[in-house]
């Protein structure tokens, strides 16, 4: 798949860049105010350093979650291991609850007799967004990551 014509990618840069240059311009106004004699303007600029330092490091690690990610389910695919929901849809194409929940309880138990392999996490992460647990799923799909980048980190000589 080509990631310029894939409108996640395109939306994710377009707000990369948007919070990017708003982080420009409030550092810009902090350098300002560090640069003034009065003493609470500098500690004002001290401060105003503060949220584009944040956003910089919650940039680059939203980032390298999504991109690893990517490379999860690239992997998965050509594994032929993608989670796809199986069982009963409502009109919209989401899984019905008891659907979701059985996808969930299949993963789950997956990752528990499996706790070290990112792609039963993986899994888990997918099954909540099925049950609509947006949290569990983000936090899960974060473990996954962790767990690929160690295996690949352990892989290479």
């Amino acid at each position: 798949m080509n990631l310029f014509r894939n409108p996640a990618f395109l939306a994710a840069v377009a707000m990369t860049v948007l919070v990017s240059l708003y982080f420009v311009f409030v550092a810009d106004f902090a350098f300002a105010f560090l640069r003034a004699p009065e003493i609470a303007a500098r500690i004002l600029g001290g401060a105003l350093l503060v949220l584009p330092t944040v956003g910089v490091w919650w940039l680059y690690h939203e980032w390298r979650l999504g991109i690893t990610t990517q490379q999860m389910a690239s992997q998965l695919e050509r594994e032929g291991r993608l989670p796809i929901g199986g069982g009963e849809t409502l009109p919209g194409g989401r899984l019905t609850e008891e659907a979701a929940e059985a996808s969930f309880e299949a993963a789950r138990r997956n990752a528990e007799i499996n706790p070290e392999d990112w792609a039963a996490w993986f899994h888990v992460a997918h099954a909540y967004e099925d049950n609509r647990d947006r949290s569990m799923a983000r936090k899960s799909m974060r473990h996954a990551a962790d767990l690929y980048r160690a295996e690949r980190k352990r892989a290479r000589p």
